[in-house]
């Protein structure tokens, strides 16, 4: 492979990793999912800030709005906009 090709090969990857299907989220339910399922779900949401979501969830009860989610530390405006499409807030999960 020529230094043109791999050149080439290396701008195609990189421009359909960044593409925005490569960072779709899925819609979940805030209320009742797992740290994992938000994990999976939601864009930016990575383990600990799942695992915090569902300890702030715990403490403090059902989120009312999807906007309520900054109260957890290290969510903010800008994590809950790009996921607005998939954050749901359904019923809380039954313990």
């Amino acid at each position: 492979m020529n230094a043109f090709n791999r050149v080439l090969a290396a701008f195609a990857f990189a421009a359909l990793s960044l593409s925005p299907a490569a960072f779709a989220g899925k819609p979940v339910n805030v209320n009742a999912a797992s740290a994992s399922e938000l994990a999976d779900s939601l864009d930016g949401i990575g383990d600990a800030k799942a695992q915090a979501i569902v300890a702030y969830r715990t403490a403090h009860g059902a989120f009312k709005s999807a906007d309520a989610l900054v109260e957890v530390k290290g969510i903010g405006l800008k994590t809950i906009e790009k996921n607005a499409a998939f954050i749901k807030l359904g019923a809380v999960a039954a313990k």
